[in-house]
């Protein structure tokens, strides 16, 4: 037969024939006064809380405190009497007076008796695991969609009004932006307006999805964010850390169902295993840091939406998570045993393989180590596992609507602001087999998404949310780099990555034929004698190009051992620093009818001196048919001078400010006899023949390197997840934009394409310009402006400085 604590208790007292301690009235005063800044509520200090009587006896982090066994030898008795500075509790202020240690000390002989449900601060909220399936409230307005039914049951409750609807274009910029992150064209956008079908805004949503390059290209920005991937960087080269690239791409071009995408992360193949391995640090780091607990990081929060980074080290202070817990899934991962170190120091204590959920099942950590892995894969995307769809459904929502339900993403711990519409969510998830663009065309379509953007006010806070319609977002590095290639022209010819992108066809299986390299490895001419370049050693080199009708397309190579800097007509176009990655640019608007000059400032490096060597070559298709090609050989000239950032030699530059002009010494250079660079020679050839990155598909800076321009706008490192990125430009990247070279450069190569293509008149520009870019025609006074700002003629300054301001106009750098 059971019996109450309180039975118990007053059996135990009566056979040491004490009276019954009051909890209530007696020892929750003593505990408030003396150990709740440290034990109760969420504050645990030592992994210690007292809050409830299961936190009380389930002890600490240097094992049990309370013993109801041996109540004499309770830790906590201890503690309250000890003089031992590094012992006594409390450790500052008042001591407990003999009378309250004589009350703690009975209690605790009594078997700790609590008054039931009584906590110091209730318990944080613990969200539901398993599903739900919520009761959808009636439609209200004809407004059946689930989502438009939750949310207007809430709005009804809450009194809030419904928001309203967005115009056309507002919804096709925004859809077309979160869906596949390319601005609509101005086509597009005149034909989405004259379309008069009822559903147009359906067929959009799902034309856009069975894009399925476009949805890849966009979608691989946030998934490389959230799994860590990048194309460069920390790791790469010395082996400690390893893409995985080519299967994320291809996963998002098969949108391959969402669980079978994280189980083959969570338990790798060999393609798919650079998120599991995490990043080997150089030199010394916390044990936290360690690839097992990497894995153990990633995989929760990713997934689950958890944080176990505070776990990793001690028992977190925010949640409910363990250092055993984040060392259980570590344990899963790991080879060999593993040992539970708590801030860097050992304990002595073995870490046991397990998963959070044991409700689910667990992990068999007798297993050899891939059975526990396809375990752990099978439990997190187990059909019961509620916490798994939703996690995801939340990312999603967040990234269409601006604010998650659960906010922020990685708190899933967190109490969503509607939780039926989370339900809702996830059941489409499992409904559609896990189909994520399923998820992303259930929320575009529900007149939630298609409502007017909520209009914050500076001082608004985020606590307390009440829904009232999707929130603005800005523009990420990648959208942005996207669409001012788009209204400028300037899309690069090429990706940087080898991915698949064109599914071959009969008409495109034909390999295109690559012809040998042109271009002679050259450096000055003073080699001649058997001089090696010395360590840091700079050359100019230049060559005169002349063309008899305008250029239709240009295309360069170029590479340098070690680094260069190219400049056509006074312009600088870019440069390298590895001669093993050669450098393809696009000439096109550079070069023109007439004389053109081509000048390459070459640098050597290394300790010591060393062979040193350029290569260049240009193709150029003339209008007219007409193809010219110039390489670097012996008509090549040299100097020691470098021009200045305008590309211009200093005694150009003085002999402009009216100074004496001395003119830079040019001479013939020498070829470089050498098979050293044969690998970037073959490189190049396939560069120039658009082979392995050249695609029939317009460049997406999702699938570039991080340059320096997507870094000022918020591209990450990637060396943590990065679930969320900044909403808000900071003043670094305000200034950057303003005054950086590279999105000038980029806006003044625009503009020489835009001037050349036929505009009727100012106003002919500035109306597509504007369509092109904000998906609206220009107000009376912006037309005024912007044909005072290009001039009659449309100058190429001028069209420069439209496409910046346009480009710094909030409404074209966020998605409304």
């Amino acid at each position: 037969m059971r019996r109450s604590p309180l039975l118990v208790s007053l059996l135990a007292a009566a056979s040491l024939g004490a009276a019954p301690v009051d909890f209530a009235h007696e020892v929750v005063p003593i505990l408030r006064k003396h150990c709740s800044e440290c034990h109760t509520g969420d504050k645990k200090k030592g992994g210690f809380s007292m809050n409830t009587r299961a936190s009380l006896l389930e002890g600490g982090e240097n094992g049990a405190v309370v013993s109801l066994v041996q109540a004499q030898q309770s830790k906590l008795l201890e503690a309250v009497v000890s003089a031992d500075l590094d012992i006594r509790m409390p450790p500052k202020g008042d001591r407990l007076s003999p009378a309250e240690v004589s009350t703690l000390r009975a209690w605790v002989e009594q078997g700790a008796v609590w008054t039931d449900g009584f906590a110091f601060k209730q318990p944080a909220y613990e969200p539901p695991l398993r599903p739900r399936q919520p009761v959808l409230p009636a439609a209200k307005a004809g407004r059946t969609h689930p989502i438009d039914r939750v949310l207007d049951g809430w709005l009804a409750e809450k009194g809030a009004p419904t928001p309203p609807p967005a115009d056309d274009a507002t919804f096709q910029r925004r859809v077309s932006l979160d869906l596949v992150g390319m601005l609509p064209s101005a086509e597009e956008a005149q034909a989405f307006a004259a379309d008069r079908r009822p559903d147009k805004r359906g067929a959009l949503v799902r034309t856009l999805l069975a894009r399925d390059v476009d949805y890849a290209d966009h979608w691989m920005a946030f998934w490389n964010d959230l799994l860590r991937n990048d194309y460069a960087g920390t790791g790469y080269i010395d082996g400690g850390r390893k893409q995985i690239t080519n299967w994320l791409y291809l996963s998002l071009l098969a949108n391959k169902p969402y669980d079978r995408f994280t189980r083959e992360l969570v338990a790798p193949s060999s393609d798919s295993e650079g998120f599991a391995k995490g990043i080997i640090w150089r030199g010394a780091v916390s044990a936290a840091q360690m690839p097992e607990l990497q894995y153990s990081q990633s995989v929760s929060q990713t997934f689950l939406g958890i944080n176990m980074k505070c776990a990793s080290c001690h028992d977190s202070f925010v949640d409910r998570w363990k250092l055993r817990d984040a060392y259980g899934l570590a344990a899963i991962y790991s080879d060999q045993p593993m040992e539970l170190v708590r801030c860097d120091i050992p304990t002595g204590k073995p870490a046991a393989a397990a998963w959070p959920f044991p409700e689910l099942g667990q992990v068999d950590a007798a297993k050899p180590r891939d059975e526990r892995l396809a375990q752990l894969a099978a439990l997190i995307t187990h059909p019961e596992n509620g916490r798994f769809q939703r996690t995801i459904v939340n990312r999603l929502w967040h990234r269409l609507m601006g604010r998650g339900i659960v906010h922020p993403v990685d708190a899933m711990q967190s109490q969503p602001w509607n939780q039926d519409l989370l339900d809702v969510l996830a059941n489409r998830l499992v409904e559609s087999k896990y189909d994520l663009k399923a998820v992303l065309e259930f929320i575009a379509t529900s007149q939630a998404y298609q409502s007017r953007a909520e209009i914050l006010s500076r001082d608004a806070e985020d606590k307390g949310y009440v829904y009232r319609g999707p929130r603005a977002k800005r523009l990420t590095a990648e959208q942005f780099v996207d669409a001012v290639w788009r209204l400028t022209g300037t899309t690069p010819a090429k990706i940087e990555l080898k991915v698949p992108r064109d599914a071959p066809s009969a008409a495109s299986a034909k390999k295109p034929v690559i012809e040998p390299l042109v271009a002679a490895p050259i450096w000055s001419g003073d080699i001649a004698g058997g001089r090696l370049p010395a360590a840091g050693e700079t050359r100019s080199f230049r060559r005169q190009l002349a063309l008899d009708a305008d250029v239709e397309s240009a295309t360069c190579v170029v590479t340098c051992d070690n680094g260069f800097e190219l400049y056509v007509n006074g312009k600088k176009i870019g440069g390298g620093d590895n001669w093993a990655d050669p450098k393809s640019f696009d000439l096109s608007s550079a070069l023109l009818k007439g004389a053109n000059q081509v000048v390459v400032v070459g640098s050597n490096a290394g300790s010591s001196p060393n062979i040193a060597a350029l290569f260049f070559q240009v193709n150029v298709s003339l209008k007219g048919g007409a193809r010219v090609r110039m390489a670097t050989d012996t008509s090549w000239e040299w100097t020691t001078s470098v021009p200045n950032a305008r590309g211009t030699f200093a005694a150009a530059a003085k002999a402009k400010a009216g100074a004496k002009a001395v003119e830079p010494v040019w001479q013939l250079v020498s070829l470089v006899k050498s098979e050293a660079w044969r690998k970037a020679e073959v490189r190049m050839a396939e560069m120039l023949a658009g082979v392995d990155g050249t695609s029939s598909l317009p460049a997406r800076a999702s699938l570039m390197k991080s340059d320096m321009l997507q870094r000022a706008l918020g591209r990450p490192n990637r060396e943590q997840i990065v679930s969320m990125r900044p909403n808000e430009l900071s003043t670094l990247e305000a200034i950057d934009l303003s005054n950086g070279q590279a999105l000038t450069s980029l806006l003044a190569a625009g503009a020489a394409k835009l001037k050349k293509r036929k505009w009727s008149s100012p106003e002919d520009l500035t109306r597509w310009l504007y369509v092109s870019a904000v998906s609206r025609e220009p107000a009376p006074a912006e037309l005024k402006v912007a044909a005072g700002i290009v001039g009659p003629d449309l100058s190429e300054q001028g069209i420069a400085d439209l496409l910046w301001a346009v480009c710094m106009l909030p409404e074209f750098q966020t998605i409304r």
